[in-house]
């Protein structure tokens, strides 16, 4: 299996910048894609980034031009860093991966607990 443990949210003014982090840990070898969804009060959980082992990545409309998914493979993290931050990106921001549709994972995914970002105005 796969876990994952989100650090880095706060509280922000407008304007301002977070930078998030997922580290990951277990069946590292079998994930193919990870990403950061969130979700606000009585929304959707929306993505928000993904970034596939491969290095290819790709944005939510409300990200993009603002926030910049990365990966460190030597130390098995993730981060997205956030810039221009506006009262509405204020969400629960929440690390997923899926593991590849082959053994041992079988792409299952896998969801850490969430991190809060608020953004004042």
């Amino acid at each position: 299996q796969v876990r994952l443990q989100e650090s880095g949210g706060g509280l922000v003014q407008t304007g301002g910048s977070l930078r998030l982090s997922c580290a990951y840990s277990g069946t590292t070898s079998a994930i193919a894609t990870m990403a950061w969804y969130r979700q606000a009060p009585g929304k959707q959980r929306d993505l928000v980034a993904r970034i596939t082992f491969g290095g290819d990545t790709n944005y939510g409309d409300s990200a993009k031009g603002r926030f910049l998914i990365s990966r460190d493979s030597a130390k098995n993290t993730m981060s997205l860093q956030m810039t221009g931050l506006r009262p509405e990106d204020t969400a629960v921001y929440y690390c997923h991966a899926r593991a590849d549709p082959v053994a041992p994972l079988f792409g299952t995914e896998y969801w850490g607990k969430g991190t809060l970002v608020t953004v004042s105005s």
